[in-house]
């Protein structure tokens, strides 16, 4: 990784290496990339070789004062050596990629299309917990409440490692604030997550491939959003994957984020078919008739989240609804590890 980091920098040495600005963006992210996994080792690494000279010191002198400073740095060294730990759980060819993230309510009406929105705020306050950049490509408002649909791209190294584990069925058991006699409903949403790709990776879509829609845009974003045909659906004719935008006034930007979504999809399938797995996707996508949950939510009559893949939970739901995923994400990962060797 060290001989990678120095090829790179040798790279933005040269002299024409800003002519090719695409290319050249392409490698400081590549940069940024590498030094994520070797500064926090070198500082741990360093922060190590500090507290042995602490130790010996301590016990040349017989210093009780330096030896708990000793304690103290050990712990936080323990600390930064979990999270390399964890960072190097998230090793797999795409984990340092950026993520698409789409959420689709199940059948239920409301009731789900609700509970699809509660997801879409809570993965929203998870990134802003994390300080990541969102942008959402397409939204799409219930009829009454919620969503029918949202897809967001979220521009981070390593989102897709992390929001893999996000994909699947989400179950919640709630008393429906739709119901007059305050009955338990249980709703189902479906989240997918895919790696964002970048222009460093060569996704051939020969243009005659595509079918491009034009229509006007329903729901909310004010007058001018409805008023032109605006809204960009493509379908990729030989594969048959249909993504579609409507979340910009710009019919030249809604063909950009739906372009960003198909790319995405079809590298996944690219994955996947080198990998000789059939098309895991869509597979889940049929799967969602109910049983094949990852993970629920029951708020009523007690409150618990759990994830029935890991078994981790937690009796703080709210907490979980406000963006707290870490631990449901360190889990997962843990559990992919053991259970990929």
């Amino acid at each position: 990784m060290r001989e990678k980091l120095s090829k790179l920098e040798a790279r933005q040495a040269e002299p024409e290496f800003w002519n090719d600005q695409e290319a050249a963006t392409g490698v400081l992210k590549q940069v940024q990339s590498v030094k994520q996994w070797l500064d926090p080792l070198d500082q741990a690494c360093e922060m190590a070789d500090e507290l042995s000279l602490l130790a010996e010191l301590a016990r040349e002198e017989n210093d009780d004062e330096t030896a708990a400073e000793v304690a103290a740095g050990v712990e936080k060294l323990e600390k930064a050596i979990d999270q390399l730990d964890f960072q190097f759980l998230l090793s797999g060819e795409e984990d340092e990629r950026g993520a698409v993230l789409e959420i689709h309510p199940g059948a239920g009406g409301t009731e789900s299309q609700d509970w699809a929105q509660i997801l879409m705020r809570m993965y929203n306050r998870y990134f802003e917990r994390s300080e990541w950049k969102v942008k959402t490509l397409d939204l799409q408002s219930g009829d009454e409440a919620g969503i029918k649909s949202v897809v967001l791209e979220v521009d981070h190294a390593f989102a897709y490692g992390y929001l893999k584990s996000e994909s699947g069925v989400h179950r919640l058991v709630r008393i429906s604030p739709f119901d007059a006699q305050s009955r338990r409903h249980t709703s189902f949403a479906s989240v997918f997550v895919y790696p964002l790709v970048s222009n460093d990776v060569d996704i051939e879509i020969d243009a005659n491939d595509l079918r491009i829609d034009t229509y006007r845009a329903q729901g909310a974003g004010g007058q001018h959003v409805n008023k032109t045909d605006s809204a960009v659906r493509i379908t990729h004719e030989p594969t048959g994957v249909v993504v579609q935008c409507q979340s910009e006034r710009s019919q030249l930007r809604n063909r950009e984020s739906a372009m960003t979504m198909l790319r995405a999809k079809l590298y996944m399938k690219a994955m996947e078919e080198r990998q000789k797995e059939r098309d895991a996707i869509e597979a889940e996508k049929m799967e969602i008739a109910w049983g094949s949950q990852i993970r629920s939510y029951v708020l009523q009559p007690y409150t618990k989240v759990k994830d029935h893949r890991t078994d981790f939970e937690t009796g703080n739901s709210t907490a979980v609804l406000d963006g707290d995923l870490d631990g449901f994400i360190d889990a997962y990962l843990r559990w992919l590890g053991k259970n990929s060797h």
